[in-house]
């Protein structure tokens, strides 16, 4: 493995370190949560492509985000290539003209696909697998042929402002590109540094990764209760590995309501609601919570009272509701962030997207878990390398 060239850049007054990286490693994409800027982006004279085509693997278990983000004239034409409903879907302005397709075969399906993507005139093709699955075709009044400027490229977000999406879309993409080359081009790729590159898994399931250094958070209002109980489900392919900070809830004002923590050395989850603490013993796939006007249930446990608050109205008010760990916490030990992966969320029977979250810090995959070890499997998930 070679390492990439670090710099410094003034950025807004401030000295921002970037890494220069190959754009034909293998390189996670889900590491800007909450942001519109993409992950790494080049740019090249225009005089210097040789090539009108793109191609790269990609493999994801995300049905939205984006994927791949070219522009000229400084933006002013762009291309959007993404994932909408699992399906590819791509965006295309230029001059006076905005156009959408949306199709093709759902690529969320944990495989790696091979994608390539080509300009024949004013026709885009997206090829898949070797199969043409779209092929968009612009024509505008004010299209020029001056081949001067520079063509900017991305992964993982766009350059522009996404008000000027023809269709609005989720930005965030869980997913990893490898094998890429990007119009013959040489140039390398740039990154910042302010946190950390996290590795793509050499195999995955669907599911949410906590690697026990960060947490997501949700106001609870956002669940509104339209009957008697809150409903909380939450499963695992082996709830035993959990370890952490699995669930949390506190007032708007910061107050401690419930704590539920996983210790995988006993293979136990204590639950304090207000003042009463509970030890229950883990279930093997799955964690079930009913909150109620005055009680808590949790699956398989006991029924613990409190009728110091109403819980439902507090719940429709807006309480903090954190999966991974404690918001505010201090992480030094008696509320540690979870590690362990939380294959499907529910509340209120709606399943729960991570992307969706007020807060979410970067290393949490929000679609994807390293695969656990299954019967008669021998080989254990080895996290892959970037090529830098």
């Amino acid at each position: 493995m070679t390492r990439g060239l670090s710099f410094l850049v003034k950025k807004d007054a401030k000295l921002e370190k970037m890494t220069l990286i190959s754009g034909q490693g293998l390189i996670n994409l889900g590491q800007r949560w909450g942001s519109k800027s993409p992950l790494m982006h080049t740019r090249a004279n225009l005089t210097e492509v040789t090539s009108i085509k793109s191609s790269f693997e990609f493999r994801t278990l995300d049905p939205e985000g984006v994927v791949f983000y070219g522009d000229t004239r400084g933006g002013a034409d762009w291309f959007v290539l993404a994932l909408r409903g699992g399906r590819p879907e791509m965006q295309i302005g230029k001059a006076d003209v905005l156009t959408t397709v949306t199709g093709g075969p759902k690529l969320d399906d944990g495989m790696w696909h091979k994608i390539e993507l080509r300009s024949e005139g004013r026709f885009v093709v997206l090829e898949l697998d070797g199969e043409v699955a779209l092929v968009v075709g612009l024509h505008s009044q004010q299209t020029q042929a001056d081949l001067s400027g520079q063509i900017r490229l991305s992964l993982g977000g766009i350059l522009i402002t996404e008000q000027r999406l023809l269709n609005p879309l989720r930005m965030e993409m869980d997913g990893c590109v490898r094998a890429g080359t990007w119009l013959n081009l040489s140039t390398p790729w740039e990154t910042d540094l302010s946190q950390e590159l996290q590795p793509c898994f050499t195999w995955i399931s669907k599911g949410s990764y906590f690697p026990g250094t960060g947490l997501a958070i949700f106001n609870s209002s956002d669940f509104p209760v339209d009957r008697s109980e809150v409903s909380i489900e939450m499963e695992g392919y082996d709830v035993s590995t959990w370890n952490g900070t699995v669930l949390s809830l506190k007032t708007s004002q910061g107050e401690p309501v419930l704590t539920v923590t996983a210790y995988n050395e006993t293979e136990e989850f204590t639950v304090k609601f207000g003042t009463q603490t509970s030890t229950v013993k883990m279930e093997p796939f799955h964690l079930d919570l009913n909150l109620t006007k005055h009680a808590l249930e949790v699956s398989d446990g006991p029924i613990m009272e409190d009728d110091t608050h109403d819980w439902l109205s507090m719940w429709n008010e807006g309480m903090v509701l954190a999966f991974g760990g404690v918001p505010d916490g201090t992480d030094d030990g008696s509320s540690p962030y979870l590690h362990g992966c939380l294959r499907l969320i529910r509340i209120q029977g709606q399943v729960v997207d991570l992307d969706r979250a007020t807060y979410k810090h970067n290393s949490v995959s929000s679609h994807s878990c390293p695969r656990m070890r299954l019967p008669g499997v021998h080989a254990m998930p080895v996290v892959g390398s970037y090529m830098y």
